[in-house]
């Protein structure tokens, strides 16, 4: 039976989190280092490190770093990379910090103790430059435009040693696997052929029938949700996790699905946030990933195939893992069941497109949702979230489900 496939960078996975003895060490050391907060963003990069799935990533990203992976995809030793990974601070916090000091990195929500680094560079970028590179807008409703134009002036570079995971086990429990055992599940389950299934909202029907159609050409698929911060108003990880347990369960053959999560926040970076999820997918161990319309995407900022297209612009040895390209699904009430763009040769009028958006705002209505968008088991437990809101939740969970995907 073929292995799983590498980790990226071709060598073994390098998790960056400490253990036993060194891990004791590294935190009473850490009390004595002058701290800095991270934001919501940086501390789910941070996790990463730490568990490896950033790998070979051995820290924050400096200025060459920066320049090359916004300018050309790769990093200044020519690895890989689509989306810059970097720490900043405002000029006068960065003013206090010497090049070869250590800092101790904190969250800023909680106070909770994550990480040391040398700090080997301090740098200032242009804002603007990352935003039209990488999220193709400097648009600062863009909710990722929004995100860089608001972090510091400065950025600071240098190798990380973490100290926990962020609180992410403690949450999530066994949902939160690393690439190491993610990897260790997929051996056992005699996998090889693994396609991931990125998600940040529950599955409805078109998402069951992209994970069952990869699910014939591959040995399984691992449904990986994001755990770390959405916009206003998307349903929160512990509901949407639940309801896709409930899919997974009644509609899926046993030994054929994993679900598991991931700490980062989304960027909303569409077709370069796409090369992202493949990139640390493979760290995974997963062969492929389902990349279906508008994948990460948010408004309309991006084309609906275009996070397809740009697999095609690399040679094949950037990445191990490849994209499996989905057309646009949908219930067709003159097929009798889900059909693709590729499959279906009927007019848009018999059709039932099926959109997060919409089930969304159907349900935040308390309207009825046709059975042929989503199963009836999800249904009740997002019927449940939703009834539990109170009125300025549902005015908060309207806005958004009108304004994005």
């Amino acid at each position: 039976m073929a292995g799983l496939v590498r980790p990226h960078g071709g060598g073994a996975l390098r998790p960056l989190l400490l253990e036993g003895a060194s891990l004791a060490a590294e935190r009473a050391r850490a009390r004595a280092l002058r701290a800095l907060r991270v934001s919501s963003r940086e501390k789910g990069d941070l996790i990463m490190l730490g568990i490896g799935g950033f790998t070979p990533l051995e820290g924050f990203m400096t200025h060459a770093d920066w320049q090359g992976v916004c300018d050309g995809y790769r990093t200044a030793s020519g690895l890989f990379w689509p989306i810059p990974i970097t720490l900043s601070t405002d000029k006068d916090t960065a003013a206090t910090f010497k090049t070869g000091n250590d800092v101790a990195l904190i969250d800023a929500e909680t106070g909770e103790l994550l990480a040391t680094m040398k700090v080997t560079e301090k740098y200032a970028i242009n804002k603007a430059h990352e935003c039209a590179t990488v999220f193709r807008t400097t648009d600062p409703a863009h909710p990722g435009v929004k995100m860089v134009m608001a972090q510091g002036d400065v950025n600071l570079a240098g190798p990380v040693k973490v100290l926990g995971d962020g609180g992410f086990k403690g949450a999530y429990g066994a949902l939160f696997m690393t690439p190491a055992e993610t990897r260790a599940q997929f051996e056992r389950l005699g996998w090889s052929r693994v396609a991931a299934f990125q998600t940040r909202n529950p599955m409805h029907r078109s998402h069951e029938y992209l994970a069952k159609v990869a699910i014939e050409t591959c040995d399984g698929v691992l449904v990986h949700s994001l755990l770390g911060a959405l916009k206003p108003g998307d349903i929160p990880a512990e509901v949407r996790t639940r309801a896709i347990a409930v899919l997974i369960e009644s509609y899926f053959r046993p030994g054929t699905v994993v679900q598991a999560g991931y700490p980062l926040d989304m960027r909303y970076a569409g077709p370069r946030e796409a090369l992202l999820h493949a990139l640390f997918r493979q760290n995974y161990g997963c062969s492929h990933q389902i990349v279906g319309r508008d994948h990460a995407g948010v408004g309309s900022y991006y084309g609906p195939f275009d996070a397809h297209r740009i697999f095609d612009e690399f040679a094949h040895d950037a990445l191990e893992t490849q994209p499996l390209k989905m057309d646009v699904t949908f219930w067709c009430y003159r097929c009798g069941g889900m059909a693709s763009g590729r499959t279906c040769a009927h007019e848009d009028k018999d059709r039932l497109q099926v959109s997060g958006t919409q089930l969304r705002k159907w349900l935040s209505e308390g309207a009825q949702v046709p059975p042929e968008f989503s199963r009836p088991e999800v249904l009740e437990i997002l019927r449940q979230y939703y009834a539990s809101l109170d009125a300025g939740g549902k005015s908060e969970v309207n806005h958004a489900a009108g304004s994005a995907r």
